[in-house]
């Protein structure tokens, strides 16, 4: 039996499942439609965002927020995935650990690796890696690599809002906040050949993806244990108190118009408590509720034109 639920779960993907496995095991679950927004390697763990039921309308709203990462980037190394998983194609001084005792030996190397990364700050162009999901003539850039084959890609722009370098012991890691479509790989990837020896991804720990972080992100294993006892109910937020748009309320005689998705005229929209006309911009959006004794959330509409149109209804 479906679940009827609308909402959106912060799920923390663990390693080894693919995010289309994780969408597998939701909807098992809830028996309901489910979507990601904005897929994890297999081998990357952390926020995994899924929309249950009629919220998989706005998953391309959720996708296009902001990301944050860390990933440990190795120098020295190159492989065809740029990730540590991939085949090595070139192996070539890596960053050394500095001698015991001689930390300060290792200062020069890491303010040079700051001062490079520091150049990927802001709008940059990246060249989607040829393992990516990518499509280029109706395939899959990574079902091509698999036969071994490399085309042209064209560089997409990405923002990098924020990179920071640190190390921990003998590793370094990449803190990133960056837009929608950011492939931390060729990142990592492309600050090495700034430096001119190369490196590769390692770890990769998506921190946030919009308003979702990783301290309440929840596994599978505590969805289905919550399943089991029939409280799911607090792990699933409502699409409204993550898109923070206007509330308007839509008037008892407008109600059947707005739940069929039909324009409706201003006069049949209201904010609360006041009643007077709901004064939006044109193409201001905002959540649409019913003010009858239900009170409940009817979509996402737009001023348009005089009316207000459905952009998504739930």
């Amino acid at each position: 039996m479906k679940c009827n639920k609308i909402g959106i779960i912060n799920v923390r993907k663990e390693k080894g499942y693919t995010s289309h496995d994780v969408v597998a095991i939701i909807r098992k679950i809830f028996r309901d439609r489910v979507g990601h927004t904005g897929t994890l390697d297999p081998n990357a763990t952390g926020v995994l965002p899924i929309c249950i039921g009629r919220a998989t309308k706005l998953a391309d709203y959720f996708a296009a927020q902001d990301k944050a990462y860390t990933a440990e980037i190795i120098f020295g190394l190159r492989t065809d995935t740029l990730d540590i998983a991939g085949k090595v194609q070139d192996l070539e001084g890596a960053v050394p650990a500095p001698p015991q005792g001689s930390e300060a030996l290792l200062i020069p190397k890491l303010r040079e690796i700051v001062a490079v990364a520091e150049g990927f700050k802001g709008e940059i162009l990246q060249v989607p890696p040829m393992y990516s999901a990518v499509k280029v003539g109706g395939k899959k850039l990574y079902e091509l690599a698999r036969k071994g084959q490399v085309i042209e890609r064209k560089p997409r722009r990405v923002v990098i809002h924020d990179l920071r370098v640190r190390r921990e012991g003998e590793k370094f890691f990449l803190d990133v906040n960056c837009s929608k479509g950011t492939y931390i790989r060729s990142l990592c990837a492309d600050i090495g050949e700034s430096l001119g020896c190369g490196a590769v991804m390692g770890d990769l720990v998506r921190t946030q993806s919009g308003k979702f972080f990783l301290r309440d992100a929840v596994t599978i294993d505590e969805i289905k244990a919550a399943a089991e006892k029939n409280e799911t109910d607090e792990l699933i937020i409502p699409p409204d108190k993550l898109l923070h748009y206007p509330a308007a309320f839509v008037r008892e005689e407008g109600l059947s118009m707005a739940r069929n998705g039909n324009p409706l005229p201003v006069e049949l929209v209201r904010e609360e408590p006041s009643p007077s006309l709901a004064p939006f911009r044109e193409g201001e959006k905002f959540w649409l509720y019913a003010s009858d004794a239900d009170g409940g959330l009817i979509g996402l509409f737009r001023a348009e034109s005089g009316v207000f149109r459905a952009e998504v209804m739930l």
